[in-house]
């Protein structure tokens, strides 16, 4: 049995803090990555219990926390995490993760070896890994732009999903697997609007102010947009000195948000930093491809590491607004679903599903915008159960299209998606919980690891605290969150009280790069066209060549072309064969 780990120090930087840590007198041994907010409160908690502390470490907390309470510690901690502990008296491997899965965790189990690591390329790291991808994870890949849940992209790999621990007994190999947190039902009956106002401004005010603890300099992430405007309000209660970091992107007016920004922090007075980013250049995306493991098709993976860059030379810690769209229903998709469901029972079911079909067979990918196809085709779908793929990049019939060349290919996606599809009647609560442990954990929350510790740079995200998704999923009624014409209502609610009354509550912009500009020309238009037009490229060419010729018509399938260079890529780096 072996621990290793490579510290990003964030508390307690004294060699007391470093890892794999070991209480010797009971036979525990452990490597941490992540934070644990609430470590005071434990620490002082634990120590009343008879254990004494060596270090100021979160740590050395969690250890504690497992040798006075074992498995079930995990009730106990608010952070985020993925830690590997080994019990020397029982000879058993405890690894566990986070609720929301900001921190990765893969393994490996073949008979009675049991491999881990937060990188997918430390597993790799021997030579005779196997390296064959895995036909269902690939399908799901090229549907939804990222590989879900406890699936790998390679055979033989696992992650360990959200909110899930795994104990392995070293005598006999024998492993378990079990959930041990899930989203609480909704309630049946919802306090008045204004106390859970009060309530949501409670929970955001302790969950930033735990989150600002450091020995490390801590920032504000401030894009001038409505969560990280509210996050930015809360810190400043809870600190006298805020440090908050706007980016701007020279060349993309459009893209450039620091007038927002310095809005907020001359209203809060904070210490605000405008940073300008460099040009984005095409020699990124290998480098990326590398860092992230897994192929993924999130193309706001570049500003996202060029943010991380640039203010990692300031601080070590920052705090973004990540989760307020899932858990306050702050997607345009939700509006028009919820459109969608009001006003398509006047139109018969065979005459939408024609349509849809028609769609599917007859309208070229991207044409007339990147969601037209997609949303035509949503008709054919019983709102009432189901949750139309309105996010998603391939369908099943573009996908055998890409695949053609490989008669055994099976298009699978969509039957693994409707497994894990919350079985609930509110539309809302099954389009925002489809999100959360879907889109949120295995793409921007790990988008955000990813690009952020290939920097060593921690980002935080309050807004996930586990307190405040209890309350927006268990106790917020879906009106307080989302109409057919409004988003985030609740969240708007509270900018009002907080916010100056100039914040534009109805800007919303997402993290995004001039992708579709970039590919008329220039070095990402050569590395687009040369990966995917090479005799090597796994996908069909005829079908890759009337992607790339829509592209030059104006049709928008730049999203769909960098999820397949991405694949390609990582496929070529990692010697990956199907």
């Amino acid at each position: 049995m072996g621990l290793g780990h490579r510290r990003l120090s964030i508390l307690d930087l004294s060699p007391l803090g470093h890892q794999p840590m070991v209480d010797s007198a009971r036979g525990l041994t452990i490597a941490f990555n992540g934070e644990i907010y609430n470590h005071r409160e434990l620490h002082n908690r634990l120590a009343a219990y008879g254990y004494s502390f060596r270090s100021r470490s979160d740590t050395e907390v969690l250890l504690a926390a497992y040798a006075i309470w074992g498995e079930g510690c995990l009730e106990y901690l608010n952070g985020m995490f993925a830690f590997a502990l080994y019990d020397a008296r029982h000879r058993v491997i405890f690894l566990a993760r986070d609720r929301v899965g900001e921190k990765p965790l893969f393994f490996c189990q073949a008979g009675q070896t049991l491999r881990f690591a937060s990188e997918l390329k430390a597993l790799l790291a021997d030579p005779t890994s196997s390296r064959r991808i895995d036909q269902d994870a690939l399908d799901c890949y090229l549907a939804l732009g990222f590989v879900p849940g406890h699936r790998c992209i390679l055979q033989g790999y696992n992650k360990l999903p959200a909110a899930h621990a795994m104990s392995f007994q070293l005598d006999n190999g024998k492993s378990r697997i079990w959930r041990y947190w899930s989203l609480p039902q909704p309630a049946a009956a919802h306090a008045d609007d204004e106390t859970l106002l009060s309530t949501l401004e409670t929970l955001l005010e302790k969950a930033v102010g735990r989150q600002l603890v450091a020995d490390v300099p801590v920032g504000v992430l401030l894009s001038g947009g409505l969560d990280s405007s509210l996050v930015t309000a809360l810190a400043v209660r809870n600190s006298d000195r805020v440090r908050t970091f706007s980016i701007g992107f020279p060349g993309h007016g459009e893209l450039d948000e620091t007038k927002h920004a310095r809005l907020i922090a001359h209203h809060f007075g904070t210490e605000h930093l405008e940073l300008m980013a460099d040009p984005a250049k095409a020699d990124l995306i290998p480098r990326l491809v590398q860092q992230f493991d897994e192929p993924m098709a999130d193309s706001s993976m570049i500003p996202t590491c060029l943010v991380s860059h640039l203010v990692r030379q300031h601080c070590t810690v920052a705090l973004g607004g990540d989760g307020g769209d899932e858990l306050f229903a702050g997607y345009p998709h939700y509006c028009r679903l919820l459109w969608m469901q009001q006003h398509l029972d006047k139109v018969p079911r065979w005459m939408r599903r024609l349509i849809a079909s028609a769609s599917r067979r007859w309208l070229p990918q991207g044409y007339a915008g990147s969601n037209l196809r997609t949303w035509l085709m949503a008709l054919g779908e019983d709102l009432s159960l189901e949750l139309p793929m309105v996010a998603g990049h391939f369908d099943d019939y573009s996908r055998a299209g890409l695949m053609r060349p490989r008669s055994s290919y099976r298009p699978t996606a969509e039957r693994i998606r409707r497994e894990y599809m919350p079985r609930l009647p509110d539309l809302l609560q099954r389009a925002t919980r489809m999100d959360f442990t879907d889109y949120l954990t295995d793409d921007l929350l790990v988008k955000v690891d990813r690009a952020s510790m290939l920097n060593s740079i921690e980002i935080r995200s309050p807004l996930l605290d586990h307190r405040l998704v209890e309350f927006a999923f268990g106790q917020l009624p879906s009106h307080l969150k989302a109409t057919t014409k409004e988003k985030k209502i609740i969240l708007k609610r509270l900018a009002a009280r907080l916010l100056p009354p100039e914040f534009d509550q109805a800007r919303k912009q997402g993290f995004s790069i001039p992708l579709t500009d970039w590919l008329k020309g220039g070095p990402f238009r050569e590395l687009f066209w040369d990966t995917l037009s090479g005799p090597d490229c796994l996908f069909d060419s005829t079908a890759v060549q009337g992607l790339l010729r829509g592209q030059d018509r104006g049709y928008n399938n730049s999203e769909r072309l960098f999820s397949l260079v991405q694949f390609e890529l990582w496929r070529r780096h990692y010697r990956a064969i199907l």
